[in-house]
């Protein structure tokens, strides 16, 4: 992972906007993400109540995360305090996406996530929720531009608004 985290660093060093960033770091997991070794056995089990996000790197300006899903679980509608570069390791990670409209969210596109995905995205306009839809254990990679040893999450606010479907055209 040495290699990795300097090459995060120099994207980072470079000053590119958030959404520049996820994306440059997405294209560095794509060439050099980690495989699920980086987690002992014990750790690529999961818990049955929950997925299990683990800090794997801290630093000032990012932090390397890994996010174990047993089958069905599934994270709150929420956004992030930062950009994002992710890449999945195994599962399936469904992705629904939202707008805020105020007083509702809408419905605004869902993606599926197989092993070997790699993506970035950067506030605003990143409210989602997600979930492992496969049969067996989802592992997922992140790359937040935060510290989360110092801000404990990579999430902003929790969304707890009713979800209306989006208007025909």
């Amino acid at each position: 992972m040495d290699k990795l985290i300097r090459g995060i660093r120099a994207v980072v060093a470079e000053r590119l906007d958030p959404r520049h960033t996820a994306f440059a770091v997405a294209d560095l997991l794509r060439a050099d993400m980690p495989g699920p070794d980086l987690l002992t056995p014990e750790e690529r089990r999961g818990r049955p109540d929950g997925y299990v996000s683990t800090v794997r790197h801290a630093e000032k300006d990012f932090s390397i995360v890994t996010v174990v899903w047993r089958p069905g679980h599934e994270t709150v509608i929420h956004d992030h305090v930062a950009w994002c570069a992710f890449g999945v390791l195994s599962g399936n990670e469904h992705e629904t996406l939202y707008r805020d409209m105020g007083d509702h969210l809408v419905e605004i596109g869902r993606a599926d996530n197989p092993p070997g995905d790699v993506s970035g995205f950067a506030p605003p306009g990143d409210i989602h929720k997600v979930r492992n839809t496969s049969d067996e254990v989802g592992i997922s990679f992140h790359v937040y531009g935060a510290d989360l040893s110092a801000a404990g999450t990579s999430v902003r606010r929790v969304y707890d608004l009713p979800v209306l479907a989006p208007s025909p055209a």
